[in-house]
């Protein structure tokens, strides 16, 4: 697993390139609905954010928070609130959800799952 993360944050730096550049934005935004005390919040903000963010998947989607119980960034759309934390919603470029993971399954059903659902999103605005 460390080997496909390292490779992943190589992958990363490459695309940070691409970023700069005039035309290129993030497809999407995975907003991470979180509250205080929720231990396994915590624990995915300490082990997994900081690897996720150094990702191609973080590349695509870019990690944004919000409180369960606060306001939502603005100009986000979402079909329900959510009850359960965390919530990982997968937000298109207007800021509408596309797809949503509830709770953390652990890193090894993690990376896949949010693969799945870029994947998704992207064959259901391609046609």
């Amino acid at each position: 697993m460390l080997i496909k993360r390292l490779t992943s944050v190589v992958v990363a730096l490459i695309l940070s390139g691409l970023s700069a550049m005039p035309g290129f934005a993030q497809e999407f935004r995975l907003l991470m609905i979180e509250q205080v005390g929720c231990y396994v919040c915590e624990a995915f903000n300490r082990d997994i954010a900081p690897i996720y963010e150094a990702s191609p998947e973080g590349e695509v989607a870019p990690l944004i928070h919000a409180d369960l119980r606060g306001p939502l960034p603005d100009g986000v759309t979402l079909h329900s609130r959510p009850f359960v934390t965390p919530t990982f919603i997968l937000l298109d470029q207007n800021g509408t959800e596309i797809g949503r993971l509830l709770g953390f399954p652990g890193e090894d059903f993690f990376w896949p799952y949010i693969n799945e659902m870029f994947a998704t999103a992207r064959a259901a605005t391609s046609g």
